[in-house]
């Protein structure tokens, strides 16, 4: 009795006390029964007591109807009050036990049963004498006994209600009592009833009509059961609606997702806040209005058609993305699913509708389609959008030969200088600037990309005279005539320019690029600020070339075909041999013996002049040190040209010292020959390089001096030792007399810069002499040799060595 308060307590007590008191007494007077109506007592009770293990419980309480009452009543009405009271008090026992483990409620509940019937019995019997016995008294007691039937409701429940408004410390509620205990009165009465009809026909007809009211009895609470299991399944399938109803109503009213209800012919029937919020407009602007005023009308016209589908049962449900129109103006881009709501009230089908905003994916796919598309720097196409493009515009001109077009192809000239000297961040500001000044330039229907670099692209579409592109490309190298600003410094570029138009020739894309490229690389060639139209001979020599390069490759990677000639260089005054240049020859199994001005250009733009460079510098220290080894000499030196290519190697130095220590020459044996053009456009790398060769001994020396405008400055700090004149200032000095002053101030230079001076071309006896005559110390050429292969090279190395060997002591030689 834990949770007894005292008064509940004391409740308990007083009535459980009372109650085994009067089943006592009422226990003690059916005991003096006879033997026949104490069996007829037991066995009412016993059924009573049967009856009670299988109730019927009422739906949507927690009462339960037994049906023992009646067995109850009839043996009250037959054998009077106290049989009543056993058998009351044996069906609260087997109900208590069947549905309590609480001993409180095992030893009360019989107790308030037997209290209860007493109380309701009492007042039945003080009424009974007074009831005629005929027919009109017969319906009298079926009416009392329906009284008696809620009184004895009445009393056993407001005992067991008073408990527990006790326990609970609550006064007692008639009102509440009686709802929640109103099913039980019902049942008693017709307990209360049954138990009267069986009673009159018993005093007809005798035992017989109880073994016949047994099953009778039975199929009448079987049935009830049945009912009320129907009719709870009923009610409990309404809970279920109505709980499924409230989930789906929550769902959509919280749904963090847009969710509209919407009639099938558009109109808004129900919308929450998220879909509201999405379009900027509250619930009650969206009800009554319909889904075209929120729908942008591009979006609409095939969403109709997906929604006319789902409508005719052609689909289940539809997804579709549109651009929803918010109440601002603004555009909010909407994910909508939409299926089908069965409306059962006036059986119709609705639609559901699910949003979501995917505006901010939808903006990062399209920053992702312009970064796929477009060149990070310059915000232009890139060459995968140009190639997608210039397709579409090769296809039309199939289908349509009259929508012709164009395709121009830039390079800027000398725009490495600007990285190279300005720095990157300078380079990517000018490209940011052409490209700017460039757009401006075209049609808005052109297309400009950059291919990469200071590479660019221009489609021009609906090109009806190929003079149009012509004078496109004017205009544009006038509009890049003008300087541009980089912080405080302007600068000047100009731009080769490749051209090629559409023809039924193409095939794709690359082709035509290709092509374009071919042309802008003649336009170069051409010198700077040119443009060239491609033609089919263009292409012939770029075939040439790249065959030239293939057979290039293999003669490098077999060797036997290129070989060296050694041309003498010669102290001028004395006429002393004093070392030879190294001039590589191709001896081409088709061509024959091939000038290096045929292939050297194309090793430089292919990368294979670093093999071949390579290889010269082997072969040459190679030859010299087999010189040295069959006559002794140890004072000339050879002379090795070098590409840019080469000196932008990262062990170019070390290769240098290892081919060095191989042919055990010294440094000082060695001379590197760089061109002037080379030098000026790599002065950054190339300058590093030099210091490193030039600390180790090697010679260092300009090649073609005079041509590649150098900057004095540059001159001055270069590690340069020697500066070579070149033979074009050297041709003039005796033809008109103007390449004097040319080569004299050359001279100068030299002298001031205290590097030596060589000239090289010298073919007739005029150049010789007035060389002579200037101060020129070193020299070679036509005149004083040819280039002779390495065995007529050696008898100059062999003359020479005799001549040293005749010489006095304590002469020096250079």
């Amino acid at each position: 009795m834990r949770d007894y308060n005292g008064p509940a307590r004391r409740y308990w007590w007083a009535v459980t006390l009372l109650g085994w008191a009067a089943l006592s007494w009422s226990l003690a007077q059916v005991a003096a029964l006879e033997t026949p109506v104490l069996v007829q007592v037991l066995g009412a009770a016993a059924m009573a007591a049967v009856v009670a293990l299988f109730p019927v419980r009422i739906p949507g309480t927690r009462t339960s109807v037994a049906g023992g009452e009646i067995f109850i009543f009839l043996i009250m009405l037959l054998q009077g009050i106290h049989a009543g009271v056993v058998a009351a008090a044996i069906e609260g026992l087997v109900g208590s036990w069947r549905t309590s483990r609480r001993w409180t409620s095992r030893i009360g509940t019989p107790a308030m049963a037997a209290l209860a019937m007493l109380f309701a019995g009492t007042l039945l019997e003080a009424v009974r004498p007074h009831i005629p016995d005929n027919g009109l008294g017969r319906a009298a007691l079926l009416t009392c006994l329906l009284v008696y039937g809620v009184a004895y409701f009445a009393a056993n429940t407001i005992l067991t209600s008073t408990l527990f408004a006790l326990k609970n410390n609550t006064a007692f509620a008639p009102l509440r009592w009686w709802r929640s205990m109103g099913w039980i009165c019902m049942g008693y009465m017709a307990s209360a009833s049954i138990a009267g009809l069986l009673f009159v026909s018993f005093e007809t007809f005798g035992v017989p009509v109880l073994l016949v009211a047994v099953p009778l009895i039975t199929m009448f609470l079987s049935s009830l059961h049945s009912y009320f299991q129907r009719l709870e399944a009923d009610e409990e399938h309404m809970e279920e609606l109505k709980a499924s109803e409230s989930r789906f109503h929550s769902a959509f009213t919280h749904a963090a997702i847009g969710m509209a209800l919407v009639s099938p012919q558009g109109r808004f029937m129900q919308a929450n806040k998220a879909y509201c919020d999405m379009l900027g407009r509250t619930a009650a602007e969206l009800i009554g209005g319909t889904l075209e005023d929120t729908v942008h009308g591009e979006d609409m016209a095939p969403l109709r058609e997906q929604l006319a589908e789902l409508l005719r049962g052609a689909v289940t449900s539809i997804a579709a993305e549109v651009r929803g129109h918010r109440r601002d103006g603004s555009s909010v881009w909407m994910a909508l699913n939409v299926s089908l709501a069965h409306d059962w009230k006036v059986r119709a089908d609705n639609l559901i509708i699910q949003a979501q905003d995917v505006s901010a994916r939808r903006r990062a796919e399209a920053e992702l389609y312009h970064n796929a598309y477009h060149d990070s720097l310059t915000q232009l196409s890139n060459r995968t959008h140009f190639n997608e493009q210039l397709n579409r515009a090769l296809a039309r001109a199939h289908r349509h030969a009259e929508q012709r077009f164009a395709v121009m192809y830039l390079d800027f000239d000398r725009f490495k200088m600007v990285n190279d000297s300005l720095g990157h961040k300078a380079g990517d500001e000018l490209l940011v600037h052409l490209a700017r000044r460039l757009q401006a330039s075209l049609r808005p229907t052109d297309v400009i990309a950059r291919l990469g670099g200071d590479e660019f692209a221009i489609l021009l579409d609906g090109m009806h005279h190929e003079r149009d592109a012509i004078e496109l490309t004017e205009r544009i190298q006038r509009e890049l005539s003008r300087p541009f600003q980089l912080g405080e410094m302007e600068v000047c570029i100009t731009a080769s320019i490749g051209i090629t138009f559409s023809s039924d020739d193409y095939r794709s894309a690359e082709e035509i690029i290709r092509d374009a490229d071919i042309a802008m690389y003649q336009a170069k060639s051409q010198g700077k600020a040119q443009y060239a139209l491609f033609d089919s001979s263009l292409h012939e020599h770029v075939a040439a070339q790249l065959k030239l390069e293939s057979e290039l490759r293999r003669a490098l990677a077999l060797g036997g075909q290129m070989s060296l000639v050694y041309q003498p260089i010669y102290a001028l005054r004395e006429q002393r041999l004093i070392g030879f240049e190294a001039l590589v020859r191709w001896h081409h199994p088709e061509r024959g013996f091939m000038d290096p001005a045929a292939f050297v250009p194309m090793a430089e733009e292919t990368g294979l002049i670093i093999p071949l460079g390579n290889w010269v510098l082997a072969q040459a220290c190679q030859q010299m040190r087999r010189w040295r080894d069959a006559y002794g000499n140890h004072c000339l030196r050879v002379s090795v040209n070098v590409s840019s290519l080469q000196l932008n190697q990262p062990d170019f130095v070390a290769r240098v010292r290892d081919v060095l220590a191989g042919a055990g020459l010294a440094p000082s044996q060695l001379t590197l020959e760089v061109t002037e053009s080379v030098l000026m456009n790599s002065i950054e790398t190339a300058v590093a390089t030099l210091q490193q060769l030039r600390r180790m001994g090697v010679t260092l020396s300009i090649d073609d001096f005079g041509t590649g405008y150098s900057s004095l400055n540059y001159l001055a700090t270069l590690p340069i030792d020697t500066l070579k004149v070149d033979r074009s200032f050297v041709e003039r000095m005796a033809r008109d007399g103007q390449g004097n002053e040319v080569v004299k101030a050359i001279f100068k230079l030299g002298q001031a810069l205290s590097m030596q001076v060589f000239a090289e071309g010298i073919e007739t006896d005029a150049q010789l002499v007035l060389l002579q005559e200037l101060g020129c110390e070193y020299g070679q050429g036509f005149l004083l040799s040819r280039p002779v292969d390495a065995e007529r090279a050696g008898g100059f190395v062999a003359a020479r060595a005799q001549a040293v060997r005749r010489e006095p002591e304590g002469a020096t030689l250079p």
